[in-house]
């Protein structure tokens, strides 16, 4: 049914008939349509945020699954180039010292690849971020891997072409676990339990009772063995290679100057002498007449577990015995 317009007519006092133009008429029609139109998108739009269709919300479950697969991927990532990084200072710091070998650069170490490390927050990047991250986090780690078995298959050589120097350089505890008491001090700066100073400490103290067993680290010539001035009863090895130790405080010497021993081969026992709170082995490696870490050549007797807590204890050992 059409509606009917009319307009009041004061000259005439009564109402008229009005007829719309086309265009008055073509207007009415957008208007409403336009209205129809807007009111179906509010709905649209208003639903649309409300509730979830079924397949949106299994791509948006999908999504989340990813995102937080991904997050996990590059903390494992930064995990196991934490690995990398512990197994690259071991290398450089312990098996190519024992190989009197250079260590290796991070230029070499990293070639083709600029070192930086990403620690932003996985759940604050986006999704194309996110998986770029996590990839240069694995070209990363494949360049650590790659990078360390080159160095493990040059060790190797050196292994091969060094034997003798092996069986001479310090590579065993003088004194054997089961006759440790404890860790009494480690290598560095120390306590000095008699003037109370700070002090180098340049070996490692082992507590055990007097009388135990003392065992040369490696073969060598016995190049000192008598009373040296704070040592006590000292015994020195010379095991070539530029390598020597020494064996202080000692209770008994069992070796004498010109002699020849072999690695494991008792030389002396542990002691109270000199320069000593108790009864205990002081021991030094010395490369080149410098003071070395002992706790890094005892890589023949320990296994990976008691190597890491001989670091750990060594470390944390403060008391300081002579």
């Amino acid at each position: 049914m059409r509606k009917t317009f009319y307009k009041y007519n004061p000259a005439t006092a009564s109402y008229e008939r009005v007829y719309p133009s086309r265009a008055q008429r073509w207007w009415a029609v957008a208007r409403q349509f336009a209205w129809g139109v807007s009111i179906g998108l509010a709905v649209f739009v208003a639903l649309y945020f409300t509730f979830d269709f079924p397949r949106e919300k299994e791509l948006r479950i999908e999504n989340e699954h990813l995102h937080a697969r991904l997050a996990q991927l590059g903390r494992q990532a930064d995990e196991a180039m934490a690995v990398m990084e512990d197994i690259a200072a071991r290398d450089n710091n312990f098996y190519r010292v024992m190989m009197q070998a250079d260590p290796m650069t991070p230029a070499a170490r990293y070639a083709g690849l600029e070192r930086q490390s990403s620690h932003a927050r996985a759940d604050s990047l986006g999704d194309d971020a996110l998986v770029n991250a996590v990839g240069a986090k694995l070209d990363r780690l494949d360049h650590q891997v790659y990078a360390q078995i080159k160095s493990f298959d040059f060790l190797y050589d050196q292994a091969h072409l060094q034997r003798d120097r092996i069986d001479h350089m310090p590579a065993i505890q003088p004194v054997s676990e089961s006759k440790l008491r404890q860790m009494a001090s480690g290598y560095g700066y120390r306590r000095d339990p008699i003037y109370g100073t700070s002090r180098f400490h340049e070996g490692m103290d082992f507590s055990s009772p007097i009388g135990t067993p003392v065992y040369a680290t490696g073969k060598g010539i016995v190049v000192f063995a008598g009373w040296k001035s704070g040592y006590g009863n000292l015994i020195e090895v010379d095991h070539g290679y530029n390598y020597v130790t020494r064996y202080a405080h000692l209770s008994k010497i069992g070796v004498k100057e010109g002699q020849a021993v072999d690695r494991g081969e008792q030389i002396g026992e542990v002691g109270n002498t000199g320069k000593s709170t108790g009864p205990h082995l002081h021991y030094e490696v010395r490369l080149r007449d410098q003071p070395q870490n002992p706790v890094n050549y005892y890589f023949y007797d320990l296994t990976p577990e008691e190597y890491d807590e001989m670091i750990r204890q060594a470390e944390n050992a403060g008391h300081v015995m002579d």
